[in-house]
């Protein structure tokens, strides 16, 4: 179900089960692009959580269904294709088995953006101070080691990279040995959030905006150079100022003010969450109670 504020949806990444094959380093791309130019258009950024975070360069082959029999006569393609076919049928999973079926895409895909897409990594280190999330460039595919936010407004940014919300995933999510193990519906689903206005979202589009123009700044520096904390206020300070004033703006449409600690910032969004969860929910208003005959 979709929150008050009309949050986006967040959907995990995509599952490619290929052995590999259907992924490229920058060197195979150019390859393939310079014995089949016509490649190109089979071919897309791709980020899971480490390609995000790290600033790693890898690209992925994505095949509709209307385009597989022209890109099988691709001689590169059409070995990949043949590799994943033969890994799936292969498996020793039930469930991958009848992915060979189609071996040309991913066998599981959750969503491609239109225009734009967030990605969030599903494990991220407890050293960073805030949640990384960024803005893929066009036609990125996210995989499924993160959750993706496909076309969302740049507002949603702005609440995910608050502090108010890293405060709320150390407490609610669950963890991987020591570091954040993010969940869609566990996380961004249930983060509390007071009811915005348009100038809301306005300021917040604007935070948001203004957090990623300060990690330009900095290019090529990296999300895990840039927010490591040892190096964030030296090396990075654009980065840490955005995210303050996001932190400011975020905090005062929730009290009015900023909080005092995390203390006060964990009980103000369980305050809402209570608020949140005791509402009833539209079928529950609609429905008539029932009279005695």
């Amino acid at each position: 179900s979709r929150s008050p504020e009309d949050r986006a949806l967040m959907v995990w990444g995509n599952k490619p089960t290929d052995n590999g094959n259907f992924f490229l380093d920058t060197y195979q791309v150019k390859d393939l692009f310079d014995h089949s130019p016509q490649a190109i258009s089979y071919i897309r950024p791709y980020f899971g959580s480490a390609e995000f975070i790290r600033g790693l360069n890898r690209y992925c082959l994505w095949i509709e269904d209307s385009e597989a029999e022209e890109a099988y006569k691709i001689p590169e393609i059409a070995k990949r294709i043949d590799a994943i076919r033969e890994f799936r049928s292969n498996s020793k999973a039930a469930e991958t088995r009848p992915a060979a079926d189609y071996p040309h895409r991913f066998r599981q895909i959750q969503g491609i953006c239109d225009r734009s897409a967030f990605i969030v990594p599903r494990v991220s280190s407890e050293r960073r101070e805030y949640l990384p999330i960024g803005l893929l460039p066009e036609r990125s595919l996210v995989g499924d080691s993160a959750f993706a936010l496909y076309d969302a407004p740049l507002w949603n940014m702005a609440l995910i990279a608050s502090r108010l919300h890293l405060v709320w995933i150390a407490t609610v999510c669950g963890k991987l040995e020591t570091r954040y193990r993010y969940s869609n519906t566990l996380d961004w689903n249930t983060f509390p959030v007071p009811t915005l206005t348009e100038q809301n979202k306005a300021d917040l589009t604007r935070c948001a905006e203004d957090i990623l123009l300060a990690r330009e700044h900095y290019f090529p520096a990296t999300i895990a150079d840039m927010y490591d904390p040892k190096r964030m206020d030296s090396e990075f300070p654009l980065v840490r100022e955005a995210h303050d004033h996001n932190d400011e703006i975020i905090e005062r449409i929730y009290i009015g003010r900023r909080f005092k600690n995390d203390t006060e910032r964990l009980e103000k969004l369980f305050d809402l969450y209570t608020k949140m969860t005791s509402q009833p929910t539209p079928a529950q208003k609609s429905a008539k109670p029932k009279t005695k005959s």
